[in-house]
């Protein structure tokens, strides 16, 4: 029985409601690589997809047992987005439990790094090492960095897991990849960022320093904004430019949803239930954005 509960605590701690956004970053990368004609081997698709998912997986239980730990967990105030799973707080015992599947799971990024370092040289190490120190530092390091904090989620999920899954493919980076990898980033930071919302009275008394916690909400609202309204110019720039395909307009699809979102989240920063419908349909503008820009890339 104890068994059961640790495994389904380490299961709650991966938070696999959130772990497709993995495979859409791998996706583009693909997709990047297909553009530039690269002969692609379904082996080597699957291993970097194992390994986005791995990294994303290890990230997050390494975070929800220095949250428990930390006693960060016994202060937040769980909502879909934010303030982990819950799964440590209710299955203490399970704690060991994650702690192990973390370290595992970045053993496994760490093995597949290490076949496509062997298989394409040391652009992949570059990428690889700084993919596994923002594994490592982020709970524990980078949450206390308010600029870097900005900037690692979206260098994870864009730069390193973008491209570094364009290189591991025998691709190149060129333009049109930096285009999709910095809208990635744009996108994946805005999205951290204001999911920090809610946790930002918990997350300063456990010594945590990030922007919303130095800068006040009303001001990060506004980078928040200027961060997810950036990704979509930095699209029609790069299309306008000849450097993504006339399709890649497909991503724009979801404007008017990301435009609500830029209208309304100023005023539902001191309501809860307001801003709690703001971050949900956040999520859907991110998600929907990154899944159509891959079908403009396939398209083009």
């Amino acid at each position: 029985m104890q068994r059961r509960l640790s495994i389904g605590a380490v299961l709650r701690a991966t938070r696999p409601s959130f772990l497709v956004l993995a495979p859409l970053s791998v996706l583009l990368g693909v997709l990047l690589a297909a553009r530039q004609m690269i002969e692609l081997d379904r082996l080597e698709i699957a291993l970097a997809l194992a390994g986005g998912v791995l990294a994303h997986a290890a990230v997050n239980l390494f975070n929800e047992h220095d949250d428990f730990c930390s006693g960060l967990d016994h202060l937040t105030r769980r909502t879909p987005f934010s303030g982990g799973s819950g799964a440590l707080p209710e299955s203490p015992d399970a704690a060991p439990a994650v702690l192990v599947s973390g370290i595992l799971s970045l053993a496994g990024v760490v093995a597949i790094g290490g076949y496509f370092l062997w298989l394409r040289g040391w652009p992949m190490l570059v990428v690889g090492l700084l993919g596994v120190y923002l594994v490592v530092a982020y709970t524990r390091w980078i949450t206390r960095r308010p600029w870097y904090c900005l900037l690692a989620p979206g260098l994870g999920f864009g730069p390193v897991m973008v491209l570094g899954t364009l290189v591991a493919l025998g691709g190149r980076v060129d333009a049109a990849a930096l285009v999709v990898a910095t809208a990635s980033l744009l996108l994946v930071s805005e999205l951290l960022l204001l999911n920090q919302f809610p946790d930002l009275e918990a997350d300063r008394r456990n010594g945590r320093r990030h922007l919303p916690i130095v800068l006040g909400l009303r001001r990060v609202s506004w980078l928040v904004i200027a961060l997810l309204l950036g990704a979509y110019m930095l699209i029609a720039l790069g299309q306008l430019g000849g450097l993504l395909p006339a399709s890649v307009w497909l991503a724009w699809l979801p404007l008017p949803a990301a435009l609500w979102v830029a209208w309304k989240l100023p005023g539902a920063l001191e309501e809860h239930q307001a801003l709690l419908g703001v971050m949900g349909v956040n999520v859907v503008v991110l998600l929907s954005s990154l899944a159509l820009l891959a079908a403009g890339l396939w398209l083009g």
